[in-house]
């Protein structure tokens, strides 16, 4: 399975709870061009799978409609706080297929990105928003996978 890690685009500061933080302009245009980079590239994955909270799930919608409507699937699993054996069980329901992207949080994507690659310290593995890191990853289990790129939005 080759994953695409999509870390949410910038959001508005706290206006109301953490998990109702909707997207800015800025942010906006950064999951725009996020899917317009997969496009332009042909990184299309079969499914993409979303955290529940507002602003992973509006960039997941973003890169989705640059994808023509590629299927979103929402998991309460991506929400804030998943740590890396959780997001490995939650894979599992997708094993079927070849190319799977993940849309949520750090530090989450960094612990998770790290265990796929065998990386002991994930505080080494920096992801910054809106960035997209693709981890081949031959079986679901720790240390299995291999990096095969992580770009900044900035660079898209």
């Amino acid at each position: 399975m080759l994953l695409y890690f999509l870390r949410h685009a910038e959001a508005e500061d706290e206006v109301t709870t953490d998990f109702e933080r909707r997207l800015t302009a800025k942010g906006l245009d950064q999951a725009d061009k996020a899917g317009r980079f997969c496009v332009r590239y042909g990184l299309v994955p079969d499914v993409i799978v979303t955290s529940p909270v507002v602003r992973a799930e509006q960039t997941a919608r973003a890169v989705s409609k640059r994808l023509d409507g590629r299927e979103v699937v929402v998991e309460r699993w991506l929400a804030c706080g998943m740590s890396p054996e959780t997001c490995l069980d939650g894979l599992a329901a997708y094993a079927k297929f070849d190319h799977v992207m993940l849309v949520g949080h750090e530090p989450d994507f960094s612990a998770a990105i790290a265990a796929c690659i065998g990386l002991p310290d994930p505080e080494r593995l920096p992801i910054r928003k809106s960035s997209i890191t693709a981890v081949d990853l031959s079986t679901l289990r720790a240390g299995a996978g291999r990096l095969e790129f992580l770009l900044p939005v900035r660079l898209m």
